[in-house]
């Protein structure tokens, strides 16, 4: 690598797991969706951008599909502890494997 060269980082993204009590659901095309799981990227101005995920309630094969996630303190709340925890965990990484 050489080092004039920048490293250019094009993406990062986390997934999070919705506490149970934090969780709802969602409907789509007359499906209703259980949310469990947030993905959390960071965009190129620092700012996140989250998307919230689930499977349906009725279970079956359905698809893992995608929700914006509400505008509610304690999601702000996870996502941003998130976002921190993440920093953490990336920062003491231990190189490849």
């Amino acid at each position: 690598m050489d080092e004039d060269e920048p490293i250019v980082v094009s993406a990062m993204a986390i997934n999070v797991a919705i506490p149970e009590s934090l969780r709802w659901t969602d409907s789509r095309r007359g499906q209703e969706f259980r949310l469990d799981t947030i993905n959390v990227r960071m965009l190129p101005d620092g700012h996140l951008a989250a998307k919230a995920y689930g499977r349906p309630v009725e279970g079956g094969r359905g698809a893992y599909v995608s929700f914006p996630v509400p505008d509610r303190p304690e999601l702000h709340a996870l996502v941003d502890a998130a976002g921190h925890r993440a920093a953490q965990v990336w920062s003491a990484h231990r190189g490849l494997r």
